[in-house]
């Protein structure tokens, strides 16, 4: 393993940070290369600590000389968030100085590098697939940043954008293990929702606002549609995924070597790893809609209860929270807006009216526009 180190741009006078990437295997490798970060949300540990698993178990396996393919660990994707604290209060989510998530507004260069690769698109998948990771990577080299964010943006993207598989490591407030990928990875994605025991895969095709893991899944299937019937054939060429750790107190080291082992598995499996190929575990989640994933929003200020846990399936208009106003003493129930499966919840119980405090995915969708929260 040999660790990089990628100074990000200085804000002010005397200070600098960097980020760290720790690299596996042999660049370039014929195999595949796999890349996995963790808490670009940077107060979201539970991915620090399967990183801190993932980092152990990689190190043994390549002493073995088990590694074939190529593996790229960031074990803390955001240095600028994991700087961030207010009154003993850490802010890891958005940045402080623009108040822009993280997890957002990773640069569109899909139609830029189409236009430079197209005279050099050929008959061979693999060629093609070569030559627009070349001319991407190319482009995002040569994207100018302003800012801290963006030189940290485009550090993250300049090491996961030739990768064939993506893994962002993530967790809600309260939740069951689960999944966000885009419509067309929903295949490749299945064996990795199997490996990790994963309850629920959100689907979507463009959810808004260019999240991270879309950022490097997209461009592929948007290339794919834009050069059809032209002979120059392109594959899904990278598995993107968010998988969400369950919730932030969700810290232990039991379920993070699991976790890290079963992310090992899901490698193995795919070929990147010199082990005796895992056998695929049955399905225990099944993929629904992004746009089926409906917030349940509490219309009063109070003290917040839940009545049902996450991975209960509800049905529509069964009652799952009640908000208590401690002067009235007033109890509001919050009910389910759809059949469906509870995976994630708030861990803030006292809200504001408006707050949404839970999410129930249904099969169906019902939503349009910008899918995922703030």
């Amino acid at each position: 393993m040999h660790t990089q180190r990628h100074a990000l741009l200085s804000p002010t006078p005397g200070t600098q940070r960097e980020l760290i990437s720790l690299h596996y295997g042999q660049a370039g490798s014929s195999v595949g290369k796999a890349y996995l970060q963790a808490s670009l949300h940077a107060d979201e540990l539970p991915g620090m600590l399967v990183a801190h698993h993932l980092r152990l178990k990689l190190d043994a396996l390549e002493a073995q000389g088990r590694i074939k393919g190529e593996i790229v660990l960031v074990p803390m994707a955001n240095p600028i968030g994991l700087s961030q604290h207010l009154l003993h209060g850490h802010l890891g989510r958005f940045e402080a100085t623009s108040g822009e998530n993280f997890n957002r507004y990773y640069p569109d260069l899909i139609e830029a590098v189409a236009e430079r690769a197209a005279p050099e698109l050929g008959a061979d998948a693999s060629a093609n697939v070569a030559l627009l990771r070349r001319h991407l990577r190319e482009a995002i080299a040569a994207q100018k940043v302003e800012t801290e964010l963006q030189s940290l943006r485009r550090q993250l993207m300049l090491l996961a954008c030739d990768a064939d598989i993506v893994l962002d490591l993530h967790c809600d407030n309260e939740a069951v293990l689960h999944l966000y990928t885009e419509t067309p990875c929903a295949a490749d994605c299945e064996p990795l929702a199997r490996f990790l025991g994963s309850r629920l895969t959100l689907l979507a095709l463009d959810s808004g606002d260019r999240p991270f893991d879309e950022a490097c899944s997209q461009p592929w299937w948007r290339w794919a549609q834009r050069f059809e019937g032209r002979g120059t054939p392109l594959p899904q060429a990278c598995l993107s995924v968010t998988v969400e750790l369950r919730g932030q107190v969700d810290v232990e080291h039991a379920l993070a070597e699991r976790d890290a082992q079963n992310l090992l598995d899901f490698l193995t499996w795919r070929g990147l790893i010199d082990m005796p190929t895992p056998a695929l575990p049955e399905p225990l989640g099944d993929a629904r809609p992004l746009a089926g994933s409906m917030p349940v929003a509490s219309p009063v200020g109070g003290v917040l209860t839940f009545l049902r846990q996450p991975g209960e399936a509800l049905k529509s208009g069964e009652v799952l929270a009640q908000v208590i106003d401690p002067i009235s003493n007033a109890v509001t129930d919050l009910t389910s807006p759809v059949d469906g499966l509870l995976f994630a919840r708030d861990s803030v119980r006292l809200v504001r009216a408006g707050q949404k405090v839970a999410k129930v995915a249904g099969l169906e969708a019902r939503r349009s526009g910008k899918l995922l929260g703030d």
